[in-house]
């Protein structure tokens, strides 16, 4: 279908990419426990918008760069697996602190935001983060096959799912925030396993792709 490969696993994938604490859970459990769940839901909002903005940049931008080049195309798919490798090293070995500084829980407290400020908060935190640029590129080439003629509706089609699912996810996340994080304050054992098996399966997928026959 449109040239997109391994669907199944990219939505185990994105999943398992959503349940794995990072900046965008940060932001929104912190704005959930400091303002309220509605003012999680709209942070993550902000942060889908941005992921809107990631799509689109990749399906038009990188689908004009390779689509005269399978060659070209197999290259960013090679890098790309090379990157998702480093992305689970990363999190198999990250650093876990056990608690938040009080200074900055404070100063959390201390700032309210309008929904506006923090739909705008989101949105652009996301959109300008190169980490999320460089996820985009390097993680969506991997289920787009090389010889499709549809990669710009692939990349599209793939964006939409990576979208919805993280919307879900987050506005979860927003909901159950206010009542669960204080309970779980300062404990870092979940996130870390959780960065751990993440971790683990990105590697895994990016051996596999860097070693695929093409």
């Amino acid at each position: 279908m449109l040239g997109i490969t391994g669907f199944t696993f990219f939505l185990i994938a994105v999943f398992l990419l959503n349940v794995t604490p990072g900046p965008d859970t940060a932001y929104i459990v912190g704005r959930s426990v400091a303002q309220g769940r509605g003012a999680g839901i709209v942070s993550s909002l902000g942060i889908s918008a941005g992921c809107i903005v990631h799509t689109l940049a990749c399906a038009f931008g990188l689908t004009a760069i390779l689509a005269a080049s399978a060659t070209a195309f197999t290259v960013i798919k090679m890098a790309g697996a090379i990157y998702l490798i480093y992305l689970g090293v990363r999190l198999i070995f990250a650093k876990h602190d056990d608690a938040q500084p009080a200074q900055e829980k404070q100063s959390e407290k201390a700032m309210p935001k309008s929904l506006g400020q923090l739909f705008a908060q989101g949105f652009v935190t996301n959109v300008l983060n190169p980490k999320v640029v460089l996820f985009f590129v390097s993680f969506f080439p991997q289920f787009v096959a090389a010889d499709s003629q549809h990669k710009t509706l692939a990349f599209l089609t793939l964006g939409i799912v990576f979208i919805a699912m993280s919307t879900v996810w987050n506005s979860f996340v927003a909901w159950i925030a206010g009542s669960v994080t204080e309970r779980f304050a300062g404990k870092s054992g979940v996130k870390k396993w959780l960065d751990r098996g993440v971790g683990t399966a990105f590697v895994g997928l990016g051996i596999k792709l860097a070693t695929a026959h093409r």
